[in-house]
């Protein structure tokens, strides 16, 4: 049994399934909306849209014979909630570089005065 960063990190692995997100950012959409820019077939959508569903990231609505999709950003949140633990790391690192950019800089400019 994954866990379910795992699941969301797996779901968001294949470009397609990004771009379907991407997609539902702007709204609700029926499976036929969301095939309609992608060259491959219903079925194949289908698919994607159900790993999308089992990691939580959309839900699935009943509007008559529709079933129409929408984002669920719970799991992305968690995702961005992991990530941020590795933030303070990257601008620490870059804190240290632009110290030892600065660093250089002062002394190309002692070396152009002696």
């Amino acid at each position: 049994m994954q866990d379910v960063l795992s699941t969301t990190l797996s779901a968001l692995a294949d470009p397609t399934r990004r771009a379907l997100l991407a997609r539902l950012a702007e709204g609700e959409a029926s499976v036929n909306e969301l095939a309609a820019p992608f060259d491959m077939s219903l079925q194949a959508v289908s698919r994607h849209l159900k790993v999308l569903e089992g990691a939580g990231l959309i839900t699935r609505g009943q509007r008559a014979q529709f079933r129409p999709c929408k984002l669920d950003t719970a799991p992305l949140r968690d995702l961005d909630g992991w990530l941020s633990s590795y933030r303070a790391f990257w601008e620490g690192g870059f804190d240290k570089m632009e110290a030892y950019l600065a660093e250089l800089t002062e002394g190309d400019g002692n070396a152009s005065k002696n």
